[in-house]
Parts: structure tokens; sequence; C-alpha cells
């Protein structure tokens, strides 16, 4: 601990901080894919954006008509995802500290899910320009 630095709360260190190398890829990889899967198992809409993506991401590289247009295609997509586990994993914060109505609880909630309103919109206007552009 660098002498400058104050002390770990509760006066010690959290013992998952020191992995380094390979082992912490490895762990941060597992971990990765356990929220992958919680996500998919435990949360409709992310299966539902999952299966999307499924059909858009091949999409991508039939509509888009150079590498910047499928990177604007596919990441559009994939930041829907991206927004949706953040969405989730707010939730999960939310509803582990309680599920009593609360404003700020009801706040963070409503704001998740405007986040990921507007990735579905900016993926819908990216994909309809595209349509518009290849077959217009």
């Amino acid at each position: 601990m660098d002498p400058g630095s104050p002390p770990p709360r509760g006066g010690q260190a959290n013992p998952h901080k020191g992995r380094t190398g390979l082992d912490r890829i490895r762990r941060a990889a597992g971990y990765s894919a356990a929220g992958l899967s919680a996500a998919f198992r435990g949360e409709s809409a992310f299966r539902q954006e999952v299966f999307a993506a499924a059909l858009l991401l091949p999409a991508a590289f039939w509509l888009g008509r150079c590498w910047v247009e499928v990177a604007l295609l596919a990441g559009s997509v994939v930041l829907v995802l991206i927004v949706e586990l953040l969405n989730s994993a707010i939730e999960a914060v939310v509803d582990r500290v309680g599920f009593e109505l609360h404003e700020l609880s009801k706040r963070a909630k409503d704001l998740g899910s405007a986040a990921v309103m507007l990735s579905l919109l900016l993926a819908g206007g990216i994909w309809l320009g595209a349509l518009w552009q290849r077959l217009a």
C-alpha cells in the first residue's frame, strides 16, 4: 500500500484486488461469462435483444457498403446490449438495497430505462438510415 494513500475501509485490504497477470484476466473472463449468463437467464429484455442481435449482426455485413457502415450497424446493436446490461446492474443494486418504494430507487431505475430507450432509438435510426440508403 502506498504510504500516502488512505487506509482501506474497515482496516483491511480487499483480498480480491491483489490478483495480477493471467490469473486476474482468467477470473475477470469468468465473472464476465457469469454476468452474461445471468442476464440471459434472468432478463427477458436482454434475451430478446440477444435474439435480435443474432439476426442483425450478420445483416450488418450485407447492409453495410464499407467497414465504417458495418461498424456503425453492428456497433449500434452491441451498444444496446451493453446499455441493457448496465440497466440490469442498476436494477439489481437498487433491489439489493431494498424493495420498498423510494423516490431515488425509482429515479435510478427510470434513468436506466431511459438509457436503454435512447440506445434502441439510436440503433433504430442507424438501421433505418442504412436501409433507406441501400434500398431506395
